[in-house]
């Protein structure tokens, strides 16, 4: 494991921070050394991407569901939809 460290701030239900407690006492652990395992064996899996065999191949069919055109709404259906008015302001503008 890295020697490195971030310092965060966690907030804890008072009796889901006393069984965390209890638990490292229990493994003679620290607090700290006790989450830090918690959290890394819960997103171990995570951190590990599927690879595909080198003999797989994507069909042309599925390469095509990436591409797409992005069209722009019509003032109308922006004036009709407050949600899709706001989200074309901030991501579909290019």
């Amino acid at each position: 494991m890295e020697t490195t460290r971030i310092q965060t701030v966690l907030r804890l239900p008072p009796e889901l921070m006393e069984r965390v407690k209890r638990s490292a006492r229990k493994e003679k652990s620290s607090f700290n050394s006790y989450v830090e395992r918690v959290l890394d064996q819960a997103t171990a899996e995570a951190s590990v991407f599927p690879t595909l065999p080198p003999e797989f191949k994507i069909s042309d069919e599925i390469r095509d569901l990436g591409k797409f055109e992005l069209v722009t709404p019509e003032a109308k259906d922006l004036e009709a939809d407050p949600k899709l008015a706001y989200l074309w302001e901030k991501y579909g503008r290019i």
